[in-house]
């Protein structure tokens, strides 16, 4: 066998086996009369809620300044558009587009970082951060602690914690990294909890990225930017994925005020362009700032409904979640329903024995670095009969395995107890 890089084997052999669990679901989807014994792909946080409003849309037509090279890190037409979407705190001058936000995390990881270098995250967290944000730059995620009050919220002490300690053992920390708001638990971070997060870093000397993809897909609560509470160090990054249901297009934002940093981030983007015909389309889709509000705010209206009706169902079947205001998952507690003491382990079983038993693909908590076995991450943002028929395939399964019914009762009973 011909022999690869170590960087190139050490990219493979970081491939996670829920990509498995993806493909397998994706390739004999469920149809309610096709294929009724078909998949349900429930792992994939995809935005698939908004193709019809999509449909009516015009594409503009290739052209000769469509299809020309272009500056790689994003055409000033489309970054004055994407500023003026961001709003306050964002300047066209200090946007960087590139293929997708993996692309735009690989980049500010790659800028901010050498090999070695700490980046502290809250978890539980996006579980593609590890990838992202350390596949290529070499920089080493040090995981925080969430708040013991729940097990999952954003806990700015415990970030505080990590960044001494990180100090003490002589680790150079770069950054904290945050998803806000949150993934995989759809939580909505208030204004003063993120200004205590900056706070804490700022403690520390290092810069906060902020991935906001779903900036615009709150539907409970009040969304803050992080760069408007703390500017000069914070790196926002964003795209078109998550709240435009666009993540086909593989087109991602960072936003950095850092003139060197920028600087750095345009020279990374020679690497992970956007074609110019693809930015024209984009462009023109942020035309109209009313169409856009109006589209984001049946984004938000769907999403929002979406959720309801997931969580309606979890309740039904007695399963536990924290409530969420953002996004398109659900963080849902089956720790009943792990053997006592398994850990992991017992919650990697479930996952197959859920994947096997129901042809239902959920993301198991590990894939986020829960700090205790038992959560899973859900996804609602698809068709609704399609959700109904996978929550209720798995709520059966859980009915037939029992499960420790009182914790289960305790749990369930704690949900409504509203994030800060």
């Amino acid at each position: 066998m011909r022999r690869v890089s170590r960087q190139a084997a050490r990219l493979l052999a970081d491939t996670p086996a829920i990509a498995e669990a993806h493909f397998r679901a994706e390739a004999r989807p469920y149809h309610p009369r096709l294929r009724p014994d078909g998949w349900l792909n429930l792992g994939t946080a995809e935005n698939r809620l908004l193709a019809d409003l999509h449909s009516a849309h015009r594409t503009p037509p290739l052209t000769e300044a469509t299809t020309r090279y272009a500056p790689l890190y994003g055409g000033a037409g489309l970054r004055e558009r994407v500023a003026g979407h961001l709003g306050r705190g964002a300047d066209a001058e200090d946007l960087v587009v590139v293929a997708g936000a993996t692309a735009a995390l690989d980049v500010i990881a790659s800028v901010l970082c050498d090999p070695g270098d700490g980046i502290v995250v809250p978890t539980p967290y996006y579980g593609a951060f590890d990838t992202d944000l350390a596949g290529r730059s070499g920089a080493r995620l040090l995981p925080a602690p969430p708040d013991p009050a729940d097990g999952y919220g954003l806990w700015p002490e415990g970030v505080r914690r990590v960044l001494q300690q990180a100090r003490r053992s002589g680790t150079a920390v770069r950054a904290v990294a945050l998803a806000s708001p949150g993934n995989p638990t759809g939580s909505v971070h208030c204004a003063a909890l993120l200004r205590e997060l900056a706070a804490v870093a700022a403690e520390s000397g290092v810069d906060v990225i902020a991935d906001e993809i779903y900036a615009g897909s709150v539907f409970e609560g009040t969304f803050t930017a992080l760069r408007e509470i703390d500017g000069p160090r914070v790196h926002t990054v964003w795209g078109f994925a998550k709240d435009f249901g666009l993540s086909g297009l593989k087109a991602g934002v960072l936003h950095t005020p850092d003139p060197r940093v920028r600087e750095a981030a345009r020279a990374l983007a020679y690497f992970a362009p956007v074609s110019t015909h693809t930015q024209a389309v984009l462009a023109d889709l942020l035309a109209e700032p009313a169409r856009v509000d109006a589209f984001l705010a049946e984004n938000r209206r769907r999403l929002g409904a979406s959720y309801e009706r997931a969580a309606a169902l979890l309740t039904a079947y007695g399963i536990p979640y924290a409530p969420a205001g953002a996004g398109c998952s659900v963080w849902a507690d089956l720790g009943a329903w792990l053997p006592p003491g398994s850990g992991f382990g017992g919650e990697r079983a479930l996952w197959r024995d859920i994947l096997d038993g129901t042809r239902v693909s959920i993301l198991p908590g590990e894939a986020f670095h829960a700090p205790r076995p038992g959560w899973f991450r859900i996804c609602h943002s698809l068709d609704a009969a399609v959700v109904a028929e996978a929550l209720t395939r798995l709520g059966r399964f859980l009915d037939g395995r029992g499960g420790r019914r009182a914790e289960r009762r305790q749990h369930t009973a704690g949900t409504a107890r509203p994030l800060v």
